[in-house]
């Protein structure tokens, strides 16, 4: 099957291993091979196919020789290296009778010519030049034919280094244990750690049986295996450094607007002011389409994040974004390069929108959080036809561009900021919530604002133009180059979807009203309904009512001739819009006061002394809860869509010119004065 070491050639005669069979190859005719098998049958098969074939093997011949490893030549030492090249040039001399280099026409030294000498006398003669013995000149061309210069190169200066040296086996797998074991807690020292491996080792095998080195040689044994692993530096990197996925990190993509978009909730590095004075951080939520990065709504909050802001989020994504008091003409979205004439034709509240595309997603992603995994949260998905995929358990990678997109928002907004606290404790700066000065909408407006200005409109280094690869484009620019090829049409939400969009409990309707969480609310609408079956007869006969836990001042009941807002009836005496968390600091000072938490009369006077009269106070918890509390209130719902009403005699030449319908804000209070 060889012309020569290193040309490997199939020729006729030669005998090949194919189809679990010996065959001798009777002619070659192009890229086809007739062959003779051992008992007479003979086939043609294609030569691709032949040498594809997983049992193909050439017989009685020379192996085919292996190629040089040049990358493994160039780590050995320059002696080492030459020593082989010079092994080279007599194996050389002893196959072809001449040295490297000669000059054409050179006659072949004494002893070494191939037309007078065989190669058995031609190694011997090589032997005896060099003063070693015939069978070392055989094992070197052996394995120069076999593997080139690095069969001639002395193996025992290539052995593997091995990061452990002599230690005992049983010492580096319990040091491997240990190290494991730092993963989860606080850092330590080597001696710690040392002192923990000898206690492991003793526990195992036995006191003495397991030999200890020195420190020293402990110390270089930790350093080597602990390589990589922050054992004893930063506690976060070592934890974040452990997560990582084993396999490759695949990148995700999306080609059109709103096939992916992530979810999730962080902390911001930055301080609020909260109404009674209190400075806290603020907690953000965002969705970021992964087509285009472009975040499609962003909601802050002084606290952790309920489930009803998740709802809200998506509320958010699903309506244009309004043009505000103050905001630069630039900002409006028939200023940008969004097709914003094309959109006119579909919803005339793009006439006032800023300039951030509406992304209706197709499927979103979400942790294992609370706030995204609950029934108000799945359900709005489920209504709106989102679907909803949830990353692995501890696997950010599932949704690293919203885990990148938080850290870009603290570069580029959030450290410039007053009240900016840094990543870390190791980062922040004294006296940091003297410096704060935004309170929670102020700062919400601030950040959609800088959402247009400063990310929407600003090239990002992942989006790019596939005629102009070297050059990035922004959020905004792709978007317009991505709905030419998609279409768009945005999903318009009327007031009614945000009630939608709101937990649910299922409550009888008496004589009283309705009772929730020792909470009554009742009024004259309820008259109908009151003892009366709902017709649910999965839910025995209770009624849907819905509540928004940043303001339980009212519910919202669903009839079968509509919503009914119904009030709590302690109302007058509160007269302020309290929270669910508000509600459970009344209860819990009601208790300690020695009042009953169960008699709502008793908690709404609580309630009332805790609005009005707790951020005067030394209680710096009860102050915490007011603010909290009137900057959930402050926050503005979604917008709704204009009621379109029909004429029922239209004069297409008496028509007036179509109006730009206004967005408006959702408010409780005045659709319950509306409906009644």
């Amino acid at each position: 099957m060889t012309a020569g070491r290193g040309k490997p050639v199939l020729r006729p005669g030669d005998w090949v291993t194919y189809d679990d069979g010996d065959h001798q190859v009777v002619a070659l005719a192009g890229t086809s091979v007739r062959l003779r098998s051992a008992t007479g049958a003979e086939s043609v098969v294609l030569a691709s196919h032949l040498m594809a074939a997983p049992d193909f093997a050439c017989t009685g011949t020379e192996p085919l020789p292996a190629m040089e490893p040049s990358g493994l030549l160039a780590t050995l030492a320059e002696p080492v290296l030459e020593a082989a090249r010079e092994w080279e040039r007599h194996m050389v001399e002893v196959e072809t009778g001449l040295l490297p280099g000669t000059v054409p026409g050179t006659p072949p030294r004494p002893g070494y010519d191939p037309a007078a000498f065989s190669l058995m006398e031609r190694m011997a003669a090589k032997a005896r030049e060099l003063g070693v013995t015939v069978r070392t000149v055989q094992s070197r061309r052996s394995r120069y034919v076999r593997q080139g210069v690095w069969g001639l190169v002395d193996q025992r200066t290539t052995q593997t280094w091995e990061a452990t040296g002599r230690a005992d086996a049983r010492l580096v797998v319990a040091v491997k244990q240990a190290l494991d074991a730092e993963t989860h807690t606080s850092t330590g020292t080597r001696s710690r750690l040392i002192r923990r491996v000898v206690k492991l080792v003793e526990a195992t095998h036995g006191e003495g049986v397991v030999p200890m080195p020195s420190q020293r040689t402990f110390y270089k044994l930790i350093d080597a295996l602990s390589t990589g692993r922050h054992t004893f530096g930063s506690a976060v990197t070592r934890r974040q450094t452990a997560n990582r996925p084993e396999g490759p990190f695949t990148p995700t993509f999306a080609d059109r607007p709103g096939e992916q978009v992530q979810i999730d909730s962080t902390p911001l590095d930055v301080m609020v002011v909260l109404d009674s004075g209190l400075t806290v951080r603020a907690d953000l939520t965002i969705a970021v389409d992964v087509a285009t990065r472009t975040i499609c709504a962003a909601v802050l909050r002084p606290v952790g994040t309920k489930a009803v802001d998740a709802s809200l989020l998506l509320a958010r994504m699903l309506v244009p974004e309004p043009m505000r008091p103050g905001w630069s003409a630039s900002l409006r979205a028939a200023a940008s390069r969004l097709p914003h004439r094309r959109l006119l034709d579909v919803d005339t509240r793009m006439e006032q929108a800023a300039a951030k595309p509406v992304i209706v997603p197709d499927t979103v992603v979400i942790d294992g959080g609370k706030v995204f995994v609950s029934d108000t949260f799945i359900r709005a998905c489920d209504r709106l036809g989102i679907s909803v995929q949830r990353a692995r358990p501890r696997t950010p990678t599932d949704k690293g561009i919203v885990e990148a997109t938080f850290s870009a928002i603290n570069t580029l907004f959030v450290q410039h900021l007053a009240g900016y606290t840094g990543r870390d404790v190791a980062r922040r700066g004294e006296r940091v919530e003297e410096r704060a000065v935004w309170t929670v909408p102020e700062l919400q407006d601030l950040l959609d604002e800088w959402l247009l200005a400063g990310w929407q409109a600003r090239p990002h280094d992942a989006l790019r133009d596939p005629f102009r690869p070297k050059k990035p484009v922004s959020p905004n620019d792709k978007y317009a180059s991505l709905v030419a090829a998609c279409g768009y049409l945005p999903l318009v939400l009327r007031g009614e979807d945000y009630l939608e969009l709101l937990p649910v409990a299922w409550r009888a309707i008496n004589d009283y009203g309705i009772r929730i969480s020792y909470r009554t609310y009742d009024n004259a609408e309820l008259g109908p309904h009151r003892r009366q079956h709902s017709g649910h007869t999965a839910k025995h006969g209770l009624w849907e009512v819905h509540y928004d836990p940043y303001d339980l001042s009212q519910v919202f009941v669903r009839t079968q001739q509509g919503w009914v807002t119904v009030p709590w009836v302690h109302l007058p005496l509160v007269n302020a819009p309290f929270a669910d968390f508000t509600w459970a600091h009344a209860r819990r000072l009601a208790a300690e006061a020695g009042l009953d938490d169960t008699n709502e009369t008793a908690i709404a006077r609580v309630l009332d002394t805790l609005l009005t009269r707790a951020e005067h106070g030394p209680d710096t918890r009860s102050a915490k809860v007011v603010g909290r509390t009137r900057v959930a209130a402050g926050v503005h719902t979604p917008a709704a869509a204009p009621e379109i009403e029909t004429d029922p005699d239209p004069e297409p030449e008496a028509r007036p010119p179509t109006a730009v319908a206004g967005f408006g804000v959702f408010d409780a209070h005045a659709e319950a004065e509306r409906w009644l």
